[in-house]
C-alpha cells in the first residue's frame, strides 16, 4: 500500500525525532558516567563508538527526505539562486577553515582511544575560535545557513525544521556540559556572545577571547 504525503512526511518526522533523543541521549554526561562506571573498559572507544552510532542512524531520515520527495514548495533562481549557493559555498569554507581550531583527535574519538583514556569529560580546554568570538556554536550555524539556502519541498522543509529545533535544543543541552567543564569561564563567555544568531552589539574582541581562555586554563 502506497503512503500518503501526511504519512510520509509522519514517518520521516518519526525518525529524525527518534534519530535526535539516542543522539542527545548517548552524548548526556549520565549516560557516559553510567558507562564508566559499569563498563570502564569501553571508555576509550566511547567518542568512537558514539561517531560510529550517529553515522550509522542518520541514514534512515536523510533516505527518507529525498525519497519523499514532493512539489517544490520553492526554488531559487537567477540572482537569487546564485546569492543562496555563494552563501552556501561560504558555509562550506567556514567549515573546513573552522577545523584547524578544534582538536580533530578529541573530536573524532581517536585521541581518547590512543592514549585510553577513561574520562567522562572532554579534556580539551576551553577554546575561543575566531567564530567563536561571533557565536558559541558556529557550525551549527553555519549547518542552518546550508539548510535554508536550498530549494524546499515538503519533506526537505520538515527536516530543516526538525533540525533547526534540534540544533536549538541540542545547543543547550550541550551548554548544560560545558558550564560542568569550564564553569565561570563559560558562563561569562555565554553571557557575551549570541548562541546561533551572530549580533551586532554582542561579541568578543580577539583581547577579551584570550582573556576567557588564559582565565579558564588557570
Amino acid at each position: 500500500m502506497e503512503l500518503t504525503e501526511t504519512s510520509r512526511l509522519a514517518l520521516l518526522s518519526t525518525a529524525w525525532i527518534a534519530y535526535f533523543a539516542l543522539h542527545s541521549l548517548l552524548a548526556s554526561l549520565r549516560v557516559k558516567r553510567w558507562v564508566a562506571e559499569r563498563h570502564p573498559d569501553l571508555m576509550p572507544a566511547y567518542r568512537l563508538m558514539f561517531n560510529a552510532v550517529a553515522l550509522l542512524f542518520i541514514i534512515p531520515p536523510l533516505a527518507m527526505t529525498y525519497l519523499f520527495r514532493g512539489e517544490w514548495l520553492w526554488q531559487w533562481t537567477g540572482p537569487g539562486g546564485w546569492l543562496v549557493n555563494g552563501i552556501a559555498l561560504l558555509a562550506v569554507g567556514g567549515f573546513v577553515w573552522s577545523l584547524r581550531y578544534y582538536d580533530s583527535g578529541e573530536f573524532f574519538g581517536t585521541k581518547q582511544w590512543r592514549e585510553r583514556s577513561r574520562e567522562v569529560e572532554d579534556q580539551e580546554q576551553l577554546h575561543i575560535s575566531p567564530l567563536h568570538r561571533f557565536v558559541r556554536h558556529p557550525w551549527y550555524s553555519l549547518g542552518l545557513l546550508l539548510i535554508w539556502t536550498r530549494d524546499m519541498d515538503p519533506a526537505f522543509l520538515v527536516t530543516a525544521t526538525l533540525v533547526t529545533l534540534y540544533f536549538i535544543v541540542g545547543s543547550r543541552l550541550e551548554e548544560q556540559k560545558l558550564m560542568v567543564y569550564h564553569g565561570e569561564s563559560y558562563r561569562r563567555y555565554r553571557d557575551k556572545v549570541p548562541g546561533l544568531v551572530p549580533l551586532p552589539w554582542r561579541w568578543l574582541s580577539e583581547r577579551e577571547a584570550m582573556a576567557l581562555q588564559a582565565r579558564s586554563d588557570q
